[in-house]
């Protein structure tokens, strides 16, 4: 599912701060990086058996490298996505999602924007 209106997508902002915000917000980046992109996840849990929901931003550098850390970083539109066990996270439009995690996912998303709100050009 990919959220639209959150006024993260498309915004410009420096890689340390976005990665400082990002990690404030509880979401986090580890390994999932290249030169040229970023993956920050929040993971939410589900008492449906084998089923984990991860809420992810995604961004690219415009300018810089995102090993050397001096990379700008242009988000685009969060996604919602379901983990199936042990097949992997699908974010495609035909899933379902129930209402209290759409709805989590969005004061998630409001919270992140929230902390880097100080850093976007």
């Amino acid at each position: 599912m990919k959220f639209t209106n959150t006024e993260i997508e498309d915004v410009l902002i420096d890689l340390k701060p976005l990665d400082h915000a990002m990690a404030k917000a509880n979401f986090i980046r580890a390994d999932q990086w290249d030169y040229e992109r970023v993956t920050y996840d929040y993971k939410i849990g589900s008492p449906e058996k084998n089923i984990t929901y991860y809420i992810r931003v995604q961004g690219y550098a415009v300018e810089g490298d995102v090993d050397k850390g001096d990379a700008v970083i242009k988000l685009l539109a969060p996604l919602l996505g379901k983990h199936y066990y042990p097949h992997g996270v699908e974010y495609g439009e035909k899933e379902e999602f129930p209402p209290s995690t759409v709805e989590r996912a969005t004061k998630l998303l409001q919270n992140a924007k929230d902390y880097m709100e100080p850093f976007i050009k």
